[in-house]
């Protein structure tokens, strides 16, 4: 192999390799943190696509899960979701949404972790709290 080859395979590598190493500047707390937090966005934007409630509600913090004038959190989340789902470009948002979510930054701090994304996931900062032994979205 060329010498002129082996430093445009090493260029490459080097260009595959700088987003990973600019995504970990930019997030604060430890691996394992900060892929739960991907992790639940990406479970909770892949419930709202498929339009599933149940989905969207186990990645809710336990008071969004509650019982809420006799209707349930599945019930009110599917209900929610067909609405949203019907809405002109709400798919092509969130399908959007889940291909950032693996390039935002994550901060951690304690118990609450955000995630830097141009949209909210629900209303407000994408904001998860560490309960229930993982991430839970919080509203």
């Amino acid at each position: 192999m060329s010498a002129r080859r082996i430093a445009v395979a090493l260029a490459c590598a080097a260009s595959l390799l700088a987003p990973a190493s600019s995504l970990a500047a930019s997030s604060v707390g430890t691996h394992e943190q900060i892929v739960w937090v991907r992790r639940a966005a990406t479970r909770f934007v892949t419930a709202e696509l498929t339009r599933n409630g149940a989905e969207a509600c186990a990645v809710l913090n336990a008071p969004m899960r509650a019982v809420k004038h006799g209707t349930s959190c599945e019930r009110r989340w599917n209900a929610k979701l067909t609405a949203l789902l019907r809405k002109h470009g709400e798919r092509a948002h969130l399908r959007a949404q889940l291909h950032q979510i693996a390039s935002a930054a994550v901060i951690v701090h304690g118990n609450v972790a955000t995630l830097d994304l141009p949209s909210p996931l629900i209303a407000g900062p994408n904001r998860f709290l560490w309960t229930e032994n993982c991430w839970m979205l919080e509203g």
